[in-house]
C-alpha cells in the first residue's frame, strides 16, 4: 500500500510512470456541460485527483461553458479536498448550463482569454455530442482566437507562442446512452436503476388489481433506456424512436395484450420511450397508447411518466467505477496529446477503456438522426452499434411466443439447472434460457435443487409463461446447492436418460465449473454425458475462470457501496472514525478492489496482492495524516480470504490501537446480505443476454451432423460462456483448467487487478499505473452482429 509496493512491481516505478506522465506546468479545466447525469461527479473527482497526483494544476469550470465565458470567480483551482464525499452525490457539483454565448466565435474569444489568463491549454469535457461539438469547434479555432486577442492588445505574442494549441479530451455523461462509440455512457445505468424501482413497485400494485401500466421513460432520440428496462423486467411492448411498430401495431399488440392475460398473467407493462414515433415519423404517445388499450380491452390502465426522477439519485456502482476510469484515462489522454491529436472522446468497449476520435463519434451519432428522419430504421439499429441491436432482437425473441404449430419442433430435450450459491440475475438467465428454447423447438427442462435434485429426478418440463415476472426476482426459483455431481453420477445419468435430456446449460458459480469437468471426464464411463453442455458464470464472488463479469457480482457491489455511503454518512456527525467493512468473495478480491473504488475507500486489502504488518501500519498512518485535514473519516474494506492471520478482528484492533486519540474504529461484516435484494437492471439484462446466447449455442451444436441422437466428445462441447476483454466468447473448460488456481478457486489472471493502481491513486497513495492499454487512437468500427456486444 505504500513506496514498496511500487518499487516491488517489475513493470515500472512511480519515478517512471511520472516520467512518462510529468503534468508539470500543466493546467487542466474540468467542465460538466449539458444535461446532467449521475456519475458526473466520480469523473471530476478522478480527474481533479489524477491531475493533482502527476503534478498539474486543476481548475473547475463552474456552469459548463457558461462559466468558462463568463471568468472570473467561475474557473477556480481545485485541490484534493474540494472533490471529497462527492462520488455518492448525484449530478453535478460544479453546475451544467446550456450556453447560447459559447456559440459565437465572440463567446469563444471571451472563454479563450479567461483560459489563457490562467494558463490553462487542456480541457475535460464531460456532457453530451454537443457540448463534445462544442469543445472541438474551440479546439479548431484556438489559435486564430488568441491571434485575434493578440492583435486586440489583450495578450502578448509570448502567450499566443507559449499556449499555441488546446488539448479536448471527452468523457460522455448522458443518461440515455446515445453516443456511438461506447457501450455505456456515464449515468445510464443509474437511471435504468431508478427506472426498475418504480417498475418493481409498480408490478406489485398492478398484480393486486390486474392493472395495465403505460410507463414512459426518457429518451427523445434514443430509445436505449425503455429497450433495456423491458428487456430488465419483461414487459409485454415497447416502443422505441429507432424501431417503430411495423403498420397496424394497434391490433398486434392487443391480440398480444389479451393473449397475456388469457394466460393467467395478471398485470401488463408497456414501455414507451417519450421520442417514440410510428413508420411515417408521427409521435406515439403514452395518452394514446392508454386510450387505446381502453378502447379496444377495457383493461384498467394508467400510465405513469418518470420525468426527471431519472436522472436523479445516487450513482450506481458501476457508474462510480466507470467514471473513475474514464477521468483517469481522460487526465492521460491530455499529457499524451501533441498538436496534432485530434480531440478524443474516452469510451468503455466490452470491459476496456478506449479513446476514439471525437468527430468520428458525433458523426456516426448524428448519421442514427439522419437515418430515423429518413425512415431508414433498420440502418438507425444498425448504427447505434452491436449492444442496441443484440439487445433489440434478444427482447423480441423473449417476447413475442409463435403459435406452437408455427415453431418447427427439434425433437430436442434441453435441461437448465442451478448450480452454487445464490446469485441475483439467475432467474433472469433461467427465463430467457427457457423462452429461446422454446422458440427454437426444443423441449425445456428445469432441474430443482442443483445436483442433488437432478440426481433424485426434481425435473419437469417448463413452459413459456411459467418464467413470466421472473427477470426481477433475486436469489434462485429452481433453488440451487453447491454439491458437485461426482457422487450422484450414476443417478444423474440415469435421470438423463430417463428424461431423453440432449443438452445441459448450467448457470452457477465455481461450483458449476467444477461440475462441468466431472461430467465431462465421466463421459467415457457415462455415454449420457456425451451432449453439448454449457455454463452459464452466476456468483457474487466473479471468480469463474473464461468470463470478466459474472452474473450477480454488480448487484453484490452495489449492496457493498449503498452500504458504505451510509456507514460513511453516519460518520459526518462523529469526527475521525474509520470503518473496517469485510465483504464477500472467498480467495477474490474483486468486490473489495471494486467496491473500494466505487465508495472511495482508502486502502482494500485482498487475497490477490499478498500485505504484511508494515502495510497495515503504513495505511494507519495515512489515515492519521489524512484525519489532520478537513476529510475526517476512513473507509477500509477486507475481503474475507485476504489472510489467514490478519483477520477483520485483527485489524480493527491494530487500527484502534494505533489510531488511538486521532481516531476510533468500527467494524462491519457485511455476510450474506451481499447475495440478496432484487438484481440490478445490469445482472438483469447481463443474465438475459448471456442465457440467450448460451441457447443460441446449444441450439447451434444440436444441429451439427453429430447432433441427431449421436455422441458428442470433443472438449468444445462443454463450454464456459463469458465475456473476455471486448466479446462474448465460448472457452472449453479443458483448455480453462490450466489457467485456474483450483486451491483458492480464481483465475489465475484477473483482468480487473489493472484497476488497483486507480483506487490507490485516487485515495493519495503512489502507485504504479500500467499504461499497456492507454495511448493509442484507435478508429470507431462497424462490428458484425455475431460479434455480441460484452454489456
Amino acid at each position: 500500500m505504500d513506496d514498496r509496493d511500487v518499487s516491488q512491481n517489475p513493470r515500472g516505478s512511480f519515478r517512471k510512470f511520472l516520467e512518462h506522465l510529468s503534468g508539470a506546468g500543466k493546467a487542466i479545466g474540468v467542465l460538466t456541460s449539458g444535461g446532467d447525469a449521475q456519475g458526473m461527479n466520480a469523473a471530476v473527482r478522478a480527474v481533479v485527483r489524477m491531475g493533482i497526483y502527476v503534478g498539474a494544476k486543476v481548475y473547475f469550470i463552474y456552469e459548463g461553458y457558461q462559466g468558462m465565458v463568463d471568468g472570473g470567480s467561475n474557473i477556480v483551482e481545485a485541490d484534493w479536498e474540494s472533490v471529497s464525499s462527492i462520488l455518492q452525490v448525484g449530478g453535478t457539483i460544479i453546475g451544467s448550463a446550456r450556453c447560447k454565448d459559447f456559440r459565437s466565435r465572440e463567446g469563444r474569444l471571451k472563454a479563450a482569454y479567461n483560459l489563457i489568463q490562467l494558463g490553462i491549454t487542456n480541457l475535460c469535457v464531460i456532457g453530451g455530442d454537443g457540448s463534445l461539438t462544442g469543445a472541438n469547434i474551440f479546439r479548431k479555432e484556438w489559435s486564430g482566437l488568441l491571434e485575434q486577442l493578440a492583435q486586440d492588445g489583450k495578450i502578448d505574442k509570448e502567450e499566443v507562442q507559449k499556449h499555441s494549441y488546446l488539448n479536448v479530451v471527452g468523457m460522455v455523461g448522458s443518461i440515455d446512452n446515445d453516443f456511438c462509440g461506447t457501450d455505456m455512457t456515464i449515468g445510464t445505468d443509474s437511471a435504468l436503476h431508478r427506472i426498475i424501482e418504480v417498475v418493481d413497485a409498480i408490478m406489485t400494485t398492478a398484480q393486486s388489481h390486474q392493472r395495465t401500466f403505460v410507463l414512459e421513460v426518457m429518451g427523445r432520440h434514443c430509445g436505449y433506456l425503455a429497450l433495456v428496462s423491458a428487456l430488465a423486467c419483461g414487459a409485454d411492448w415497447v416502443f422505441l424512436p429507432e424501431s417503430p411498430p411495423e403498420e397496424g401495431w394497434q391490433e398486434s399488440m392487443c391480440v398480444k395484450l389479451s393473449e397475456n392475460r388469457a394466460r393467467k398473467k395478471r398485470l401488463n407493462i408497456i414501455i414507451v420511450a417519450e421520442g417514440a414515433i410510428d413508420t411515417q415519423n408521427k409521435p406515439i404517445t403514452s395518452e394514446q397508447i392508454k386510450e387505446l388499450v381502453v378502447t379496444q380491452l377495457g383493461y384498467d390502465t394508467r400510465v405513469t411518466i418518470l420525468g426527471h426522477v431519472q436522472r436523479g439519485g445516487t450513482p450506481s456502482a458501476f457508474d462510480r467505477i466507470l467514471a473513475s476510469r474514464m477521468g483517469v484515462e481522460a487526465v492521460v489522454a491530455l499529457l499524451q496529446a501533441t498538436p496534432e491529436t485530434p480531440a478524443c472522446v474516452v469510451s468503455l468497449s466490452g470491459n476496456q477503456a478506449v479513446r476514439l476520435p471525437l468527430m468520428e463519434c458525433v458523426q456516426m451519432t448524428q448519421d442514427v438522426q439522419k437515418a430515423m428522419d429518413e425512415r431508414r430504421f433498420k440502418d438507425a439499429v444498425k448504427l447505434r452499434g452491436r449492444n442496441f441491436e443484440s439487445n433489440l432482437n434478444t427482447y423480441k425473441r423473449l417476447a413475442i411466443k409463435l403459435p406452437d404449430s408455427q415453431i418447427p419442433k427439434s425433437n430436442c430435450n434441453v435441461a437448465v439447472v442451478n448450480v452454487g450459491a445464490p446469485a441475483a440475475g439467475m432467474n433472469a438467465a433461467v427465463r430467457a434460457a427457457v423462452r429461446v428454447g422454446i422458440a427454437d423447438g426444443h423441449r425445456m427442462f428445469a432441474v430443482y435443487d442443483g445436483f442433488e435434485g437432478f440426481a433424485r429426478g426434481q425435473i419437469r418440463e417448463i413452459g413459456w409463461s411459467d418464467v413470466g415476472g421472473w427477470t426481477g426476482q433475486g436469489g434462485s426459483i429452481l433453488g440451487t446447492k453447491r454439491t458437485l455431481p461426482g457422487k450422484f453420477l450414476q443417478d444423474i445419468a440415469a435421470q438423463m436418460r430417463a428424461h431423453g435430456i440432449n443438452a445441459l446449460l448450467v448457470i452457477g458459480g465455481f461450483e458449476a465449473y467444477l461440475g462441468l469437468l466431472e461430467l465431462s471426464a465421466a463421459r467415457e464411463r457415462h455415454e449420457e454425458f456425451c451432449v453439448p453442455m454449457v455454463m452459464v458464470p452466476a456468483t457474487v464472488s466473479n471468480n469463474v475462470p473464461g468470463s470478466d463479469f459474472s452474473i450477480g457480482a454488480d448487484t453484490a457491489l452495489n449492496t457493498i457501496t449503498d452500504t458504505c455511503d451510509r456507514i460513511k454518512q453516519s460518520a459526518s456527525g462523529t469526527k475521525r472514525r474509520v470503518f473496517i467493512i469485510e465483504t464477500m468473495g472467498g480467495y477474490c478480491g474483486y468486490l473489495a478492489n471494486m467496491g473500494g473504488l466505487a465508495a472511495g475507500a482508502d486502502a482494500a486489502y485482498i487475497f490477490e496482492e499478498p500485505f504484511d504488518i508494515r502495510d497495515l501500519q503504513s495505511n494507519v498512518e495515512h489515515l492519521t495524516e489524512k484525519m489532520k485535514t478537513t476529510i475526517q473519516r476512513g473507509l477500509v474494506l477486507r475481503n474475507e480470504s485476504c489472510s489467514v492471520n490478519y483477520t477483520t478482528d485483527f485489524i480493527y484492533q491494530l487500527y484502534s490501537e494505533e489510531g488511538r486519540g486521532v481516531f476510533d474504529c468500527r467494524k462491519n461484516v457485511l455476510g450474506h446480505m451481499q447475495q440478496g435484494g432484487a438484481p440490478s437492471p445490469f445482472d438483469r439484462n447481463f443474465g438475459t443476454k448471456l442465457s440467450a446466447r448460451a441457447m443460441q449455442w446449444v441450439t447451434a451444436k444440436l444441429k451439427e451432423p453429430q447432433g441427431a441422437g449421436k455422441r458428442f466428445v470433443a472438449d468444445d462441447s462443454v463450454c464456459v460462456l463469458g465475456i473476455s476483454k471486448r466479446n462474448l466468447v465460448f472457452q472449453p473448460v479443458a483448455e480453462l483448467k490450466k489457467e485456474t488456481d483450483f486451491e483458492h478457486r480464481i483465475p489465475k489472471e484477473q483482468w480487473w487487478l489493472k484497476l488497483r493502481p486507480l483506487m490507490k491513486i485516487l485515495a493519495k497513495y503512489k502507485a504504479s499505473l500500467e499504461l499497456s492499454d492507454t495511448g493509442q487512437l484507435e478508429h470507431l468500427q462497424h462490428r458484425g452482429p455475431e460479434e455480441l456486444a460484452a454489456i
